[in-house]
Formats: structure tokens, sequence, C-alpha cells
């Protein structure tokens, strides 16, 4: 059964925050709060816990998974970010970027050698990835046949108390999940228009 912790949404307790890392590090699936909604996560090189995200959420090996980052410099050492790819990722805000995936992420979270990318914004997500010391596998936590994001603790609790080791409880996130947006090709492409203003930048969506 999933454990819950009742985790400040601005001034994340310490002690909470480094039990949630350890969970992680040992394989464990989460709940936690992003600064767009809710996402599941898990450690990048645990095969089991990917394996488990991919059947909570109804997804395959096609669909992009992303790594959430403390910070660029993080992001460019697991994603190659050229000039332009920059200039996207200083823009605050929740945002997606598909970059090419370098070479030490496993092939078995990649798809076509591309890697979904975000810096997080939430607090609780950033004291996690600070105490864990390295990005965190991520996805949305949109259940198969649901019209949105599940946003209420106790309902992400009640719901996959059987399939998550934990939940963190940092309040409602919001339901408006993150803008997807592809910097691969010639020209940036929008994949999923979302929270993220796309003001700051000139796309072109699909």
């Amino acid at each position: 059964m999933a454990q819950l912790f009742s985790i400040h949404p601005t001034h994340p307790q310490a002690r909470l925050v480094r039990r949630a890392a350890a969970i992680v590090r040992d394989g464990g699936l989460i709940a936690y709060p992003t600064d767009s909604c809710y996402a599941l996560g898990c450690a990048l090189d645990a095969a089991q816990p990917l394996a488990r995200l991919r059947r909570v959420r109804g997804i395959d090996e096609r669909h992009h998974l992303t790594l959430m980052c403390r910070s660029v410099a993080e992001v460019a050492a697991h994603a190659m970010v050229g000039d332009e790819s920059f200039r996207f990722l200083k823009v605050p805000g929740s945002y997606t970027f598909i970059l090419p995936a370098r070479r030490q992420v496993p092939r078995r979270v990649t798809r076509k050698k591309t890697i979904g990318v975000r810096v997080a914004g939430h607090p609780v997500a950033l004291a996690l990835l600070a105490e864990l010391d390295e990005p965190m596998l991520t996805a949305t936590l949109l259940l198969p046949g649901d019209a949105a994001p599940l946003s209420h603790p106790d309902e992400i609790r009640r719901r996959l108390e059987h399939e998550l080791d934990l939940v963190i409880d940092s309040g409602d996130c919001g339901t408006e999940p993150s803008t997807i947006i592809d910097l691969t090709g010639a020209a940036p492409v929008v994949l999923r228009p979302g929270k993220g203003s796309l003001a700051p930048f000139t796309v072109e969506s699909v």
C-alpha cells in the first residue's frame, strides 16, 4: 500500500524529502507535485519501476518519457543542448522539450534516440531532485480513460494505493500538463499545448 507524506508546498520538510528520495533510490514508484500537475516518478536506471510506470499510465515504449532535472546544466548532461535549445530551456515555466539523448541515457527510456526533458519549478520537486542528486524519470499522472490528470493526493492514493510506493501530498497542483515542444528538427514544433505559455517563442504546431 502506498505511503502518504504531507510535504509543505513551499518549505519542504528535509526529513520527509530524505525519506521520499530513499524510496525512489530503492526502486519505488511515486506520485509527486510539479509546477503543472502531479506526476509519476522513478529512478532513471531502474527497469522494474519503469515497467510499473508504463503499466499505470497505459503506455508503451513508443510514448515519450521525461527526465525531470534541477537545472539546464543537468539537462545538458543527459541531452544534446545547442544554442537554440538553450534559449528555450532558459525560459521559466511548465515546458517539456524533446531533445536528442546522450549515450548514457538508458535506451529503454528513449524514443528514436530522443528524450523529453524538463527543468523542475515546484519547490518539492526541486528538493527531491537535490536529495537524489540526479534526474528522475517521470510522466504526467493521467490514467487511462481519464480526461485530465489526477490533482488531489487523497484520490491518487485511493485509486493507486496498490500501484505506488509513495504519494507526496503538497496540495492541489491543477490539471493542466506542461507544454511539449520538439526541438529535434529544423524548427521547433509544439506537440502539445499546455500550461507553459507560447508567447516567448516562435513555434509551429502539429
